[in-house]
């Protein structure tokens, strides 16, 4: 087609467009956004590409929907669009930024959802004729739920309870006016929310969860590894966050301990948009723009990608892991974090001494490493299990869903082995870099992949098996979340937790004396890991993310406590466990470990709750000016 024929083909589209009822042309606009929407709704979070390149197609519709409706306000008013019409097309914007966070992990993402809720919440969209029509009732009350979970995540708490109050006068007001429909399902969600917040406390997030440049060191002062130890330097590019419990505390989608990995594994937001989230934006493109890209620091990396997956089945797992493994970058590593019950193993196991235990994880571990050095045509094995069944002796094959074998369990415990998640299901997967977090009562045997692996070496922290006895009643594993992900999460307050303060109990100058100090001292361990003529390359490789090695300082820190704490000390049950091994400079056995231990229990006055040894001093800092937690 000649230049002078595309002109008059143009012009002829032009004219014909013309004609078209305004009405028409958005109506048209939106059932086609609204079935772009429908399909990449049911698109996986975990095939990257896929779903980054439908994003934009889809955002694309979006964007020329909502310009529309604002050049054409007046006519399609006239022509009958509603309000909730015009908050269902900027609901549909916040929940497409926000899925897309979920997917990157990208902050400007979730500020923009933040800003498209929170115009839908100043500017009333649903709010008319809400009490005479029912789908107008549950719209608000939608929106409500969705724009509950952006605040969360964004750690937005006044704007938090703000919601949540509105959502129970809401579902109230509801219940009286509705009076045929059971609005069950949203007094659950109501309760729900309560239970998170009652979780999730101020004290819980004294300090960001996040890494944040103000209370972190920068990137650019982090100590590095010598290169006779490795030249590889890998940075967490993905990371699979996953916890299944009966009755564990959630909102929607999100459980506690997977809300807490996931922004410890994010940069604290920056900028003016962070500093005041009173300020009222979504009036202007122009504004929106410059708020989301103030927020993000360019010269730090980009957060890593997260999938978190709420309660899936084993073959989805699975199908995840396989496909962030296979897009993995060369210089990635890929951190799991699996949080769940442990299954072959009765309650009574988890005190009756560790003979039986480590004999069965001694026999798990043998029989992985003949897997490894065979053909990869063995793909199953047999586990002992913890019980005295042992299978016949000789036996080196088998079928490694055992139903006594330990495992994560995922799912009903009706359903055999099929919810299960077993050390072998791992093993295929470490042919890439992997750091495995498991935080379950059959962590220790996950001990097995150690050794085992099929290319490259992981790098495992396994939590304790059983929960310290003297830890406060009302934090038992369901109404709290986990102990060992506290301690990676937010390690001072998991100090707390162990000797049974509450947050009322405690001074806030206190604390923050001993968050400086806690912080301090990790900053050391840090360095002394980095100048180690003894770490191992596993550790090494990784030790330059900021997020692992952070992660990695914090288990150290929950060793040293747990060993050092008189209820827990020298029972291995009560201990977590490193693999690789760490240099012996920052074992709870070494002066310098257990001095800072020292220290900071000096200054909430416990020391005497711990065990130390005689050559450890108390600083004369910490004991002149300790001071009681007490309030009272």
């Amino acid at each position: 087609m000649s230049q002078h024929q595309h002109q008059q083909h143009t012009h002829a589209n032009s004219s014909s467009n013309a004609n078209i009822p305004v009405s028409e042309v958005y109506w048209s606009l939106v059932d086609k956004a609204d079935k772009k929407f429908s399909k990449i709704r049911d698109l996986p979070f975990y095939e990257r590409q896929r779903y980054d390149t439908y994003f934009y197609k889809v955002f694309k519709v979006y964007t020329q929907l909502w310009k529309f409706q604002q050049e054409n306000r007046q006519k399609l008013v006239e022509a009958g669009l509603k309000r909730w019409e015009i908050g269902e097309i900027a609901s549909r914007i916040a929940q497409l930024y926000f899925g897309q966070y979920m997917r990157t992990s990208e902050a400007s993402y979730l500020s923009e959802s933040y800003i498209f809720y929170e115009a839908i919440l100043t500017r009333e969209y649903f709010k008319e004729g809400l009490f005479q029509d029912l789908n107008l009732a549950n719209k608000q009350l939608r929106f409500l739920a969705r724009f509950l979970m952006v605040c969360l995540v964004f750690n937005k708490r006044e704007m938090v309870n703000q919601l949540v109050g509105q959502l129970k006068l809401l579902v109230d007001e509801c219940k009286k006016t509705f009076q045929d429909t059971d609005f069950k399902e949203w007094k659950l969600v109501v309760q729900e929310i309560n239970r998170f917040l009652k979780a999730d406390t101020a004290f819980m997030n004294t300090r960001p969860l996040r890494y944040s440049l103000a209370l972190d060191p920068h990137t650019d002062t982090l100590p590095r590894v010598a290169a006779s130890i490795t030249n590889r330097n890998l940075r967490l590019r993905d990371a699979i966050l996953s916890s299944y419990h009966h009755n564990e505390v959630k909102f929607s989608e999100l459980t506690l301990d997977a809300f807490r990995m996931l922004q410890c594994l994010e940069w604290e937001p920056s900028g003016s948009f962070y500093q005041s989230p009173g300020t009222k934006l979504g009036a202007c493109a122009h504004s929106r723009t410059n708020h989301s890209q103030d927020i993000v620091d360019h010269t730090l990396p980009p957060n890593p990608r997260k999938a978190v997956l709420y309660r899936p089945s084993v073959t989805h797992f699975v199908a995840v892991l396989a496909t962030i493994c296979e897009e993995l970058p060369p210089d990635g590593v890929l951190l799991l974090y699996l949080s769940a019950s442990g299954r072959g193993r009765s309650p009574s196991s988890l005190s009756a001494g560790v003979g039986a235990f480590s004999d069965a994880t001694e026999n798990i571990a043998r029989n992985l490493q003949t897997v490894a050095i065979s053909s990869d045509e063995t793909s199953c094995i047999t586990f002992r299990s913890v019980s005295n069944d042992v299978p016949p002796s000789g036996q080196s094959k088998g079928d490694c869903m055992h139903h006594r074998s330990p495992c994560l369990q995922f799912g009903n415990r009706n359903n055999g082995g099929s919810n299960c998640i077993y050390p072998c299901d791992l093993l295929p997967f470490t042919r890439r870099p992997l750091v495995l977090i498991i935080d379950s009562d059959s962590s220790m045997a996950f001990e097995a992949i150690h050794g085992a692996e099929k290319g490259e070496p992981a790098a495992l922290l396994l939590s304790p098996r059983s929960l310290a006895p003297t830890v406060a009643p009302d934090f038992s594993r369901f109404p709290g979340g986990s102990l060992f992900t506290v301690f990676l999460t937010a390690p001072l307050q998991a100090f707390c937790i162990l000797l049974g303060f509450s947050s009322s109990e405690i001074h806030m100058e206190v604390f923050n004396k001993a968050e400086k100090m806690l912080s301090s001292s990790l900053n050391d361990w840090g360095l002394a890991l980095a100048t180690s003529d003894s770490l191992n390359p596993v550790w090494a490789q990784t030790l330059n993310d900021p997020f692992l090695r952070r992660l990695l300082i914090r288990f150290l820190f929950c060793q040293a406590v747990l060993s050092l704490y008189i209820p827990t000390s020298g029972k291995e049950e009560f201990l977590p466990k490193c693999l690789p091994s760490l240099p012996k400079s920052v074992m709870p056995t070494s002066v310098a470990v257990q001095s800072v231990v020292r220290q900071i229990a000096s200054i909430f006055s416990v020391d005497k709750k711990f065990n130390f040894s005689e050559a450890i001093p108390v600083s004369e800092s910490g004991e002149s000016e300790s001071e009681s937690i007490s309030s009272s």
